[in-house]
């Protein structure tokens, strides 16, 4: 465990890793966004209130939805400590990420689909933020064999988990999920026509059921029928994302124009 930039490298100054990893990975998503911002021809200054409102919902939500996690009120940090100390969930950061943009969509009174221009930047910030969990919490559960991240005494102590036996690298997992679909999105999705603001929506369904997959090797606690409580979360919001994708899919919004069409076809970019 790295808990600060000099535990991995001496020279490095004693910044919290985990921060400094978050950092990096949204200053590159800032740059994929402004890649994308700009081949898509979006030049409306309103653009950087709908970006604020995703940061400020992700801050917050990040918190709050470890806020209320055990059923006896006062097992829980007050609601400044909370904001304050608490951790940090990316499923709720996600949540109120999309809360934010559209709060301030109706502020700004800004009309048009903005999932095209996030997607990648997202996936490439997750990808990179995953870097800093891996190097700092717990990795994973037993992987049952020689193989995996074994940990020591000592470090073992520190994030709840077994010593000297292998456990699985379930932060590794996110890491090659996240880089594959940040490909997927930069190299393809994006430029195939599909509905305005969908990328975002593929993208979410696909780490929704990869996350709730790779919460069984993730040692988070067992809340119910033995189910993690992310996994709950999923289990509702899964279902809501994959009608919405068939929902879509039956109107035609994911299919190629006819050859013949699609000289007379405006490009999808312009409608980002």
């Amino acid at each position: 465990m790295f808990p600060t930039l000099q535990d991995l490298v001496p020279w490095l100054p004693p910044l919290d890793t985990h921060s400094a990893f978050v950092a990096l990975g949204l200053a590159a998503a800032g740059v994929v966004f402004l890649v994308e911002k700009r081949r898509r021809g979006v030049s409306d200054p309103r653009i950087a209130y709908i970006v604020l409102g995703a940061l400020v919902g992700a801050a917050l939500f990040s918190r709050l939805g470890t806020w209320a996690q055990h059923l006896d009120p006062s097992r829980n940090l007050s609601l400044i400590d909370q904001l304050a100390y608490g951790n940090a969930s990316m499923l709720s950061a996600l949540v109120g990420a999309w809360l934010g943009v559209h709060v301030a969509k109706r502020i700004v009174r800004y009309p048009l689909r903005t999932g095209d221009l996030f997607a990648p930047a997202v996936a490439l910030a997750l990808a990179i933020g995953r870097i800093g969990c891996l190097l700092t919490e717990k990795p994973g559960t037993p992987t049952g064999s020689g193989w995996g991240i074994v940990l020591d005494p000592a470090a073992a102590a520190r994030v709840g988990s077994p010593a000297g036996v292998g456990l699985h690298p379930s932060f590794v997992y996110e890491i090659v999920f996240h880089a594959a679909a940040f490909v997927v999105l930069w190299f393809w999705l994006r430029h195939r026509p599909i509905a305005a603001g969908e990328t975002l929506t593929l993208f979410i369904a696909a780490y929704g059921i990869f996350r709730f997959l790779v919460e069984f090797v993730r040692g988070n606690e067992v809340a119910w029928m033995g189910l993690t409580r992310p996994q709950l979360f999923l289990a509702v919001t899964i279902p809501l994302l994959l009608a919405r994708i068939v929902w879509m899919a039956r109107r035609g919004d994911f299919r190629l124009p006819a050859p013949d069409q699609q000289e007379r076809t405006v490009p999808h970019d312009q409608h980002a």
